[in-house]
C-alpha cells in the first residue's frame, strides 16, 4: 500500500515562507512523477506544481511560478515544495499526490495516490 504524507503546513504571515513536504512510502519512489494540489474552501481542487520522476521536469501553475519551488530527493522518498511570498489567496489545504508515469501532469485524475494534505493559512 503506498501511503504519501504531507507536513510543513501553518499559519503564516503575507509575504513569509513555508517548506512542505511529501514522505512517500515505497522502494520505487524514484519511477513515479510527483505533483502537488491545493484546495480552498467551496472550490475546487487546483494543480500547483509537478515534477518528473528525475527532477529534470518541472511545472507550476502561472498563480506560484516564481515564487513557489518544487523538488525531490529521490534517496529520501521525498518530495518538498518550497513556498515564498506567501499571499492570503495562497490559503488552502495542499495535497501531494504520486502520478504512474515519469512526467508531472496538471490533472488531477492523472495522479493514482493522495496525501491528506495539509492546511497552509497566509494571513494579511
Amino acid at each position: 500500500q503506498v501511503q504519501l504524507v504531507e507536513s510543513g503546513g501553518g499559519l503564516v504571515q503575507a509575504g513569509g515562507s513555508l517548506r512542505l513536504s511529501c514522505l512517500t512510502s515505497g522502494r520505487t519512489f524514484s519511477m513515479y512523477a510527483l505533483g502537488w494540489f491545493r484546495q480552498a474552501p467551496g472550490k475546487e481542487r487546483e494543480f500547483v506544481a509537478a515534477i518528473s520522476w528525475d527532477g529534470g521536469s518541472t511545472y507550476y501553475a502561472d498563480s506560484v511560478k516564481g515564487r513557489f519551488t518544487i523538488s525531490r530527493d529521490n534517496a529520501k522518498n521525498t518530495g518538498y515544495l518550497q513556498m515564498n511570498s506567501l499571499k492570503p489567496e495562497d490559503t488552502a489545504v495542499y495535497y501531494c499526490a504520486r502520478r504512474t508515469g515519469s512526467v508531472g501532469s496538471t490533472y488531477p485524475r492523472s495522479y493514482d495516490y493522495w496525501g491528506q494534505g495539509t492546511q497552509v493559512t497566509v494571513s494579511s
